[in-house]
């Protein structure tokens, strides 16, 4: 299969209508969540439909988060200064993954492997750069996603 034969994760998991309903499914967990609905307690009501539009950008999409929102910069400023705990990361990761199951994004090995990468790297991510006193990078380009090939092993 040569590159333009393979489908984005994008693609592979629906596109923006899938990446809609998962933010969806999973902002309604959140909400209700001890934890970490209070994080979320005076969220946006367009919240879900921006986070959609970063999966979906991040996976492979139409760059609408970049064009619409600012781009990595707008999704670092709701991050800074929020103190995010590892316990808090984890329930988020726990519930997406849920969210994730329930609304039946594709749950072959490869997909999920891939997903779940970004998910575990972009959590750990929002986590360091929540602490107090963080300093990242205030711009970057919005992560590019693709199917989690390995480099070759250099021995």
């Amino acid at each position: 299969m040569t590159d333009e034969q393979v489908p984005t994760l994008y693609d592979w998991a629906g596109g923006g209508e899938a990446f809609e309903r998962l933010t969806e499914n999973f902002y309604r967990k959140v909400l209700a969540d001890d934890l970490i609905g209070p994080l979320f307690a005076h969220m946006d009501p367009a919240h879900p439909r921006h986070v959609a539009m970063w999966l979906a950008e991040v996976f492979g999409g139409p760059a609408h988060y970049t064009s619409e929102r600012g781009g990595y910069a707008h999704m670092l400023a709701h991050h800074l200064g929020k103190a995010i705990t590892e316990p808090q990361r984890r329930r988020w990761v726990s519930l997406l993954v849920d969210a994730a199951d329930e609304v039946e994004l594709p749950d072959d090995p490869e997909f999920r492997a891939a997903f779940m990468g970004y998910i575990e790297w972009g959590t750990r991510l929002a986590l360091a750069n929540s602490q107090p006193g963080a300093t990242p990078p205030r711009e970057a380009p919005v992560p590019q996603w693709g199917w989690g090939v390995a480099p070759p092993y250099q021995g």
